[in-house]
């Protein structure tokens, strides 16, 4: 409005589509970059689909002809008719000739030279050294003792034998101020004459009753036991009481 006013215009260049031009080919250009180089930076990055491949098994081969047949056996020659022999009258000998029995060689007879010391003649099974005729008659040993066997223990059906002599233990006068009372039993074994052998405490009464009653069964007497005509040794028990009477 100035201008219009003052009157002094100012026009503008003839050539101002130049700069126009130059600027969209500018934006188009800067556009064009920023969408086409993302494209291709990631089309770069895409990964190549593998390609799949089928592979197909190749048919199994035709199954071999079958065999030839087996060829079939020769017919058998039919053998030939056997000749018929002609009968004669008259028995043919025999070719073949047998040898001549050859007689056995003679066994040599045993020559016995004997032996030192010998008889002219010798006795069948006899020996060296021995008499003509054998040893005179000799009386058989005797035949040995049956065997020893251990003592029986009577009862049952075996009885034992009497009691010929009894001693009475002795009672101490330890024990009887002492007071000691009680019941010793014994197992004696009787020899063949009726001795006792061997005794031997099997319940105890304390050391000076079992003395006594050991000292007094040692000196008993029995008859003795016969088997079968055989005397025997044998094992009884005793049993013997050692009591005071007067004990309140």
């Amino acid at each position: 409005m100035f201008d219009l006013i003052t009157g002094k215009a100012q026009h503008l260049p003839s050539r101002a589509g130049l700069p126009i031009v130059l600027s969209t080919s500018l934006q188009v250009a800067a556009v064009t970059a920023v969408l086409v180089v993302p494209v291709l930076f990631v089309a770069e990055q895409i990964p190549e689909i593998p390609t799949m491949m089928a592979f197909v098994a190749p048919p199994p081969p035709p199954a071999p002809p079958p065999p030839p047949p087996a060829p079939r056996p020769a017919a058998a020659k039919p053998l030939p008719a056997a000749r018929p022999v002609p009968a004669t009258s008259e028995l043919a000998a025999p070719v073949d000739v047998p040898r001549a029995i050859e007689p056995e060689p003679a066994v040599a007879e045993a020559i016995d030279e004997g032996v030192p010391g010998g008889v002219e003649g010798g006795v069948p099974g006899g020996v060296v050294g021995g008499v003509v005729g054998g040893l005179p008659d000799v009386p058989a040993p005797p035949p040995p003792p049956p065997p020893q066997r251990g003592p029986i223990r009577t009862g049952g059906q075996i009885e034992t034998p009497a009691l010929l002599l009894r001693v009475e233990p002795y009672y101490p006068p330890v024990a009887v101020s002492a007071r000691l009372e009680g019941i010793v039993i014994l197992e004696a074994i009787i020899d063949r004459d009726g001795s006792v052998a061997e005794v031997k405490v099997l319940r105890s009464a304390g050391v000076l009753l079992d003395r006594e009653a050991l000292l007094a069964v040692r000196q008993w007497r029995y008859t003795p036991l016969l088997l079968n005509g055989q005397r025997e040794r044998f094992i009884l028990t005793v049993t013997l009481s050692f009591h005071l009477e007067n004990a309140s």
